[in-house]
């Protein structure tokens, strides 16, 4: 195969390094260069090839698979995806991102209170159906997520994994020693972060994918926290959900969050052409109606 010619300068690692570093013989990691192109050495100036930090990690998720079961093939084509995937563009932004590659998806301004309904209504049809989902909420500001948190470590119980975005000045809290019990992965956002002004519930699953996604509109600093206004919009389509989480992925993992990589991997198949079951996406609209309904009536 034809290697890449490259002045990066964090191509440093040679092929016995990479070996020393993921446990992988530099026999056998030929041989995967060989048979299915990965991993991908930098050719410097030099002539010499040379590995980034990041094949470490590659490496070290295709023997995770592989001890998980996955066949060779499918664990290295997953992990080739997972780095195509970080390596594209991406803006900082669900809202900016779904509006972006998903123009179609229409647009309404909502109050505070209708949000939370509708975000409580996807919250607890997912807790409902206790998928294994990835699961990431954006609240803005730590005050919000303090108001949802029990809420959210319930979520995280039964989630694949479960991120939360907000001006945190600390990242996670530390998890049981003994792993029984998930907790929110949290991320902090720096103040001039795009996501600092969003909304967003974004559940990625197989049985019913959901992202909601809101822009506050700026000039709001004197309107009543429940009657501040959100540019909003939501979709059940499978694909828009999986750009809205890898973006969600992708930030995590640019603060340094240790299980965003994972994360990120996971996300790196493309999901399903098809749509969400409508059966599901009927029960969900129901529960949606029944809080969006109450909402007014509770804080009158």
């Amino acid at each position: 195969m034809t290697v890449p010619t490259s002045s990066d300068p964090d191509a440093r690692l040679s092929i016995g390094d990479l070996a020393d570093q993921t446990g992988v013989s530099p026999a056998t990691l030929r041989m995967w260069e060989q048979r299915h192109g990965f991993p991908v050495p930098q050719r410097l100036e030099s002539g010499h090839r040379r590995y980034l930090d990041r094949d470490v990690d590659a490496v070290r998720r295709v023997l995770e698979s592989r001890d998980a079961g996955t066949r060779l093939d499918a664990a290295i084509e997953r992990a080739v995806k997972a780095q195509q995937a970080e390596a594209e563009p991406r803006t900082p932004s669900v809202w900016a991102e779904l509006r972006r590659r998903h123009p179609h998806l229409a647009a309404h301004r909502l109050t505070k209170s209708t949000l939370l309904a509708l975000s409580w209504a996807i919250e607890d049809e997912f807790a409902a159906r206790a998928d294994h989902a990835h699961l990431f909420g954006l609240f803005q500001r730590e005050v919000n997520f303090e108001r949802a948190e029990k809420r959210w470590n319930e979520l995280a119980r039964v989630a694949a994994a479960t991120f939360v975005f907000a001006d945190f000045e600390e990242t996670d809290v530390a998890p049981p020693t003994d792993g029984s019990i998930r907790r929110p992965v949290r991320v902090p956002l720096a103040p001039d972060a795009p996501m600092r002004r969003e909304w967003a519930v974004v559940v990625d699953s197989v049985d019913l994918p959901i992202a909601l996604t809101a822009w506050e509109l700026p000039g709001q600093e004197d309107v009543p926290n429940r009657d501040r206004v959100f540019e909003s919009a939501w979709t059940v389509e499978p694909r828009a959900v999986r750009d809205a989480a890898r973006v969600c992925a992708q930030v995590a993992a640019d603060a340094g969050i240790a299980e965003a990589p994972s994360a990120l991997y996971r996300l790196a198949d493309e999901p399903g052409p098809g749509m969400a079951d409508l059966r599901s996406v009927t029960t969900l609209f129901n529960r949606v109606v029944a809080y969006v309904d109450r909402a007014p009536r509770a804080h009158s």
